[in-house]
């Protein structure tokens, strides 16, 4: 067998080759859950800055890991014969990732960028054309394998593809399906969203403290309670109404608490919040657009 049958058995196998390129806290967080669904190391490659980060990434995980610090030409080796490439540098840095990348890219290999704010039409004219192109938006629970995960596929990607990608980020969340223009949308929700949850803990212990717990106490109890509240979440039919409503009891010190969220305008409050998210991310596409 050749050389080249060789890597084309490789690449037509049931599990992709997946290249990594920037192995920060998002990057990192789906390589490690790719890894613990069962894909084996050795169709796992990624890229790092420093030497010491290829280090300790590379005794951690057991992947091929290569430092632009010690090669120029990193990020194109670790994308040679691969199926899928994860884009995993900040939003500033992607299109010139995609210029550093592009010679040495299959048109069969499907590039995939985490990043917020950079568009598909911008990471196409820097990239071979007709190359197969995703976004994703994840969030930071995609670290503990509970992320909520959005896919949308550009137009010369194949259903086969689409369908290899999100089995992908599956291995750190859940993923849904959107067009483009709905990216934004998707930021403001999810993606910015596990701030929102931060903060309201955050306001709850502060609350706690002023009412006379001391602060470790009064943040035990809010931390405990966001995340106890998120488990009932995790339930596929749960709905997040039906369960305020179901704790809510007539008249009682529950419905007192909700009546004074809604009657000082957390509804309106949150749309604005959310609203402000996505546009940030529409502003992003504008700066980063060609």
């Amino acid at each position: 067998m050749t050389e080249t049958a060789s890597a084309s058995t490789e690449r037509s196998s049931a599990e992709p080759v997946i290249a990594f390129l920037g192995s920060g806290s998002m990057n990192g967080a789906i390589l490690r859950g790719v890894l613990a669904s069962g894909v084996p190391a050795r169709r796992v490659r990624a890229t790092t800055r420093s030497q010491e980060s290829r280090d300790r990434l590379s005794q951690e995980t057991g992947v091929q890991v290569l430092s632009s610090e010690a090669d120029a030409e990193a990020n194109r080796r670790a994308v040679e014969g691969a199926d899928i490439v994860m884009l995993g540098v900040k939003p500033y840095a992607i299109l010139e990732l995609c210029d550093d990348i592009r010679p040495a890219l299959d048109l069969s290999t499907v590039v995939v960028s985490v990043a917020a704010g950079v568009n598909m039409v911008a990471m196409a004219g820097h990239l071979p054309e007709g190359q197969p192109i995703v976004r994703s938006m994840p969030n930071t629970p995609s670290s503990v394998g509970h992320g909520a995960l959005s896919l949308t596929a550009g137009d010369h990607v194949t259903e086969d593809q689409a369908t290899a990608v999100e089995e992908v980020l599956s291995a750190v969340g859940v993923v849904v399906q959107v067009p483009e223009e709905q990216i934004s949308a998707v930021t403001g929700v999810s993606g910015s969203g596990p701030a929102y949850v931060f903060l309201l803990a955050e306001m709850m212990q502060k609350a706690g403290e002023r009412l006379g717990l001391d602060a470790q106490t009064a943040r035990t109890l809010a931390k405990q309670t966001v995340s106890g509240a998120g488990r009932l979440l995790e339930d596929p039919d749960a709905d997040p109404e039906a369960l305020r409503r179901a704790v809510t009891s007539p008249n009682g010190t529950t419905e007192r608490a909700i009546e004074t969220f809604l009657d000082n305008g957390i509804e309106d409050l949150v749309a604005r919040a959310v609203q402000a998210s996505a546009a940030r991310g529409d502003e992003m596409e504008q700066e980063y657009a060609d």
